[in-house]
């Protein structure tokens, strides 16, 4: 079995790392490459930059950052926000991103999808979920940072998403993000039962035992955690240490 995955989650707007509370009310809370070194000494797996405005302003901008990053940081990156061309990809590519998150794009015109892992391979083409609770038991996909309803089911939509190339999925909630209150688990495990490829869960982490609990799921392969870090409540390498101890496979 794999080794689980544990990733530094920054959003970004602007220059600055940004965190809120259900994709909304969202405040400046560092500096995003100061934090993505920070968290790589500290023992995270890989590290996920979003631009949180991107795909609101039409724009991509992170190659920068990513640039500075990969000059201390030597674990995979992924980007996401903004991308919508072919070029977009490249360029974060050239940055030096391992990996691109789709999301908005991908709802617009789905073959982009499979066209993208045609040309630079599934292993980077990552689907970027926002989901928002709709009914028990159903969900509908967010674009824009969860600003905009798209009315596409969340689990018909990560069923095409797998059929169309991608080569993970990272699912947030929308209804958990930012809240410390644990994960959705009932949308992680419906997702699960759908798809193959590698699941990224995210929203609701806010103690060692919300992350046990979802790590604990044999169908999750990582956890994305962005709160408990920017705010200090725990590090990486003690939640390791705490998850190893409990029977989680992970890398020390």
């Amino acid at each position: 079995m794999a080794n689980k995955r544990v990733i530094a989650r920054i959003d970004v707007k602007n220059e600055f790392a940004i965190k809120g509370i259900q994709l909304e009310g969202l405040r400046k809370v560092g500096d995003p490459n100061e934090m993505a070194i920070k968290y790589y000494h500290e023992g995270a797996d890989e590290i996920i930059f979003m631009d949180a405005v991107a795909a609101y302003y039409d724009r991509n901008s992170l190659s920068e950052l990513i640039l500075k990053a990969t000059e201390n940081v030597f674990i995979p990156i992924t980007v996401g926000g903004g991308i919508r061309t072919i070029q977009d990809i490249s360029s974060a590519l050239k940055s030096g991103a391992d990996k691109v998150a789709i999301n908005t794009q991908a709802t617009k015109d789905p073959s982009f999808i499979t066209k993208s892992a045609s040309i630079f391979g599934s292993q980077c083409i990552v689907g970027s979920i926002e989901a928002k609770k709709i009914h028990n038991n159903k969900w509908e996909v967010f674009v824009d940072n969860g600003r905009e309803p798209t009315g596409i089911d969340v689990i018909d939509w990560v069923k095409k998403l797998e059929v169309l190339g991608v080569g993970e999925i990272i699912l947030t909630s929308i209804d958990k993000e930012g809240t410390k209150k644990g994960f959705d688990l009932d949308l992680i495990k419906a997702v699960s039962e759908e798809i193959q490829v590698p699941l990224i869960v995210c929203g609701g982490a806010g103690n060692y035992t919300h992350i046990e609990n979802v790590l604990a799921q044999k169908f999750v392969d990582g956890i994305a955690i962005a709160s408990v870090l920017h705010y200090n409540l725990l590090q990486i390498n003690n939640l390791k240490l705490d998850l190893y101890n409990k029977n989680i496979k992970v890398r020390i």
